[in-house]
C-alpha cells in the first residue's frame, strides 16, 4: 500500500531563508507524521522564492530570474527533508534555465538522497506569451521500492497521449502537480486526472497551489488536493481516493492499492489499458457529396 499526500499550498513571503526552511519543514513533517509516502507539491510552487531575492514583485523578469537562481538551494532544502523523513517528495516547480530556455521544473526526490527532476512538455497560451517559458522533454520514469510513478505538470495530464507513454512503461501512479488561477482552469485539471486515470487504469494524484500572491505568474490561484482511481470493481465508485476542500489549504492524504490496480486490468468491468490499441481500427465514416 502506497500512502500519498496531494498538497493545497499558499505561496507565502519570506523575511529570509531560515523562515522559507520552516515552512517546508512543517509541511513535511505534516504529511511524514500522518504516513504519506509520498508527497506532491504544486507547479509553480516554488514562486516564493522570489521573496528571498531584492526585486521588485511587479517585474516578471526580475522574479522569474531570482527563482530559478535559488532553485539548487531550495532543492537541497527539501532534499534533506526527504532524507530525514523517509519520504519521497515531488518539489514544488519552478523556472529554471536550460541552455538559456526557461523551462518548468519539477524535481522528484527519494529518501535515499538521489534527486530527478521532470520538466513540463506543453505550455498553456500564458506561459509561452508573455512569459516565455517553453516545452522540455523527455517524459521521466520514477523507479522507487513502492512502484513505478510518473509526473504529468498541469497542463501535460490534459493531453492523454502524455499519459498513454507513461502507462506503457509500466507506471501506476502520476502524479500531477498544478496552478491555476480559477476555479475552471482547475477543473480542466481535475477532470484530465480523472480521465488519465480512467483510461490508462492508474492513480493520479494532483496538488496545487492556492490563494493570492504579488507575483503575476501566480497573482490569483484555486485548486485541491485530489486522488483518483478508475471506478471499478474493488475500488471507489466515483473514481475519488480522496479529494480535497476548494482553496482550503492542507494536504489531501489517501492509501493506494496497487494489487487492486492489477485486479481490474484482468478482471475489471472494463479494459481500457489494454484495449487502447483498438482505437487505430475506428475510422470517422464522412459524408458524402
Amino acid at each position: 500500500m502506497m500512502r500519498v499526500a496531494a498538497a493545497a499550498y499558499p505561496l507565502d513571503w519570506f523575511n529570509g531563508w531560515d523562515d522559507y526552511q520552516k515552512k517546508l519543514s512543517q509541511w513535511v513533517t505534516d504529511a511524514a507524521d500522518q504516513g504519506g509516502h509520498v508527497l506532491v507539491f504544486p507547479e509553480y510552487g516554488a514562486m516564493e522564492l522570489a521573496s528571498l531575492a531584492d526585486v521588485d514583485a511587479a517585474d516578471l523578469n526580475a522574479t522569474t530570474e531570482a527563482v530559478a537562481s535559488h532553485m539548487d538551494r531550495a532543492i537541497g532544502i527539501l532534499s534533506e527533508l526527504a532524507q530525514a523523513h523517509g519520504v519521497h517528495i515531488v518539489a514544488p516547480s519552478g523556472p529554471v534555465r536550460v541552455d538559456n530556455a526557461l523551462i518548468n521544473r519539477a524535481h522528484f526526490l527519494w529518501p535515499d538522497g538521489r534527486i530527478g527532476y521532470q520538466d513540463k512538455q506543453i505550455m498553456t497560451p500564458w506561459e509561452v506569451s508573455p512569459w516565455g517559458v517553453q516545452g522540455h522533454g523527455p517524459l521521466q520514469v520514477f523507479d522507487t521500492e513502492l512502484g513505478r510513478l510518473g509526473i504529468l505538470i498541469c497542463y501535460d495530464c490534459e493531453f492523454p497521449i502524455l499519459a498513454r507513454q507513461l502507462v506503457m512503461e509500466g507506471v501506476d501512479v502520476i502524479l500531477i502537480p498544478s496552478a491555476t488561477e480559477t476555479v475552471g482552469g482547475y477543473s480542466r485539471v481535475r477532470i484530465g486526472a480523472m480521465a488519465r486515470a480512467l483510461e490508462g487504469q492508474c492513480y493520479t494524484v494532483m496538488s496545487s497551489i492556492i490563494g493570492t500572491y504579488p507575483i503575476e505568474a501566480v497573482d490569483v490561484s484555486h485548486g485541491a488536493g485530489g486522488i483518483f482511481c478508475p471506478p471499478d470493481v474493488g475500488l471507489p465508485q466515483d473514481g475519488i481516493v480522496a479529494c480535497g476542500t476548494l482553496d482550503a489549504p492542507g494536504w489531501t492524504i489517501g492509501d493506494l492499492d496497487l494489487d487492486a490496480l492489477q485486479a481490474i486490468r484482468r478482471s475489471g468491468g472494463t479494459r481500457n489499458r489494454a484495449d487502447w490499441p483498438l482505437q487505430d481500427s475506428c475510422q470517422v465514416a464522412l459524408p458524402k457529396g
